[in-house]
């Protein structure tokens, strides 16, 4: 099963956008779903239901630092592996909002999920099935171009 279907699976299921693009890379990088659905649990509906940047690109974030990121230290803030998950991250984010028109969960579904109102609306609408479904695929077709480049 490739890794769009399996973001997919994860989103029908009931999971957010952070966790459905994270899980979809568990087997990758040998980790755990459980341990992948709880790290990635706050950064749904734009990071704690704040609305801010889009829960697939938080999960697609971890996946990037799961792969490039800094787990030793020469003493320094930076390095190499800094770096290079930086530019990736920021890469990602560009291509996503190339496509999408931003990055942000706010203006990506046009609704303030904080409101439970608003929140009920969304899901009468099916602004997650339907738009979030998109944006999680789209994190995840960058995420396979940037993780071969």
């Amino acid at each position: 099963m490739d890794r769009i279907h399996r973001a997919d699976l994860y989103h029908e299921q009931g999971y957010s956008c952070a966790q459905s693009v994270l899980c979809a890379f568990c087997q990758d990088f040998i980790l755990d779903e459980e341990t992948a659905l709880r790290i990635s649990t706050g950064f749904g509906s734009g990071m704690g239901r704040m609305c801010e940047v889009c829960g697939a690109l938080t999960g697609g974030f971890m996946v990037i630092g799961l792969k490039y990121g800094k787990v030793i230290t020469d003493g320094t803030k930076y390095g190499t592996e800094t770096e290079k998950t930086y530019a990736l991250v920021a890469e990602l984010a560009k291509r996503f909002r190339k496509r999408n028109g931003s990055i942000l969960c706010r203006d990506l579904i046009g609704v303030d999920l904080r409101d439970p109102a608003q929140r009920q609306r969304a899901k009468d609408e099916g602004i997650f099935t339907d738009r979030c479904g998109g944006y999680i695929r789209d994190s995840v077709e960058i995420l396979e171009q940037l993780l071969i480049d």
